[in-house]
């Protein structure tokens, strides 16, 4: 991405953009090792590296996360009230745009991928994609059979129809579940169509991706190159 520099390093939240236009034309700034004194020359963001009084920066500005979310905290990019994902990363990451990717109630656990890239995040929820989520739900009472055959058939929820599911009974009262929607409340409202209320949540995949079991709750870490790769082409983008 083609950006100027005084907004690149003002994206980078290492100071205000008058005051990277004072330090750049102080001489305080260099990319690819080249001091620069313009801040209206651009330069590549994902390429050219970038240093402030001698330190390097991370200057990327298109980056995609996974996140373990804990129970808690809303989906969203900021709240006036409650804490948001958001929260759980470096600042930077909200400067640069960063954004959930769908939403996970502030109930559920799991895996959210976060990006910087609109045009992926838009594709990715596209109805027309039909990208699978895959979850473990913990509910009251003992699943059936029955119940696998119900939610494969597509089951009417009222306002809208699910299309059908696959659901896989681990335990009498532990399922998986695979959707390729992401309605409001859409597994809870499901399984309460069949006379189990959800107890517990927890998203376990997102399209080709599986939450890392390394990262603990409220971990995260940036996405491979192969990840990446895979999400472009779920998202019918092919590669970066």
């Amino acid at each position: 991405m083609k950006m100027r520099l005084d907004r690149w390093l003002a994206t980078l939240s290492v100071g205000s953009r008058s005051e990277v236009k004072q330090w750049i034309r102080g001489g305080q700034a260099a990319v690819n090792g080249r001091v620069i004194r313009d801040p209206a020359l651009s330069f590549e963001t994902e390429q050219d590296s970038l240093t402030l009084n001698g330190k390097a920066l991370d200057g990327r500005v298109v980056r995609h996360v996974m996140l373990h979310k804990p129970a808690g905290l809303l989906t969203a990019a900021r709240d006036a009230k409650q804490p948001t994902v958001m929260d759980l990363l470096p600042p930077v990451y909200r400067s640069i745009g960063c954004m959930p990717v769908g939403r996970l109630d502030k109930d559920t656990t799991g895996l959210l991928v976060l990006t910087c890239d609109g045009e992926l995040n838009h594709r990715l929820l596209s109805p027309g994609r039909h990208v699978d989520k895959r979850y473990r739900a913990l509910v009251e009472g003992e699943l059936e059979e029955k119940d696998i055959e119900t939610f494969a058939s597509g089951m009417d929820l009222g306002d809208f129809t699910a299309q059908p599911a696959k659901l896989t009974i681990l335990r009498p009262s532990v399922a998986e579940v695979i959707i390729s929607e992401g309605k409001f409340h859409q597994v809870k409202r499901m399984f309460s169509a069949v006379g189990h209320e959800v107890l517990e949540l927890h998203r376990c995949a997102f399209g080709p991706l599986e939450l890392d079991p390394e990262l603990a709750e409220g971990q995260w870490r940036e996405l491979t190159e192969e990840e990446l790769k895979a999400l472009r082409e779920a998202a019918g983008m092919g590669e970066a």
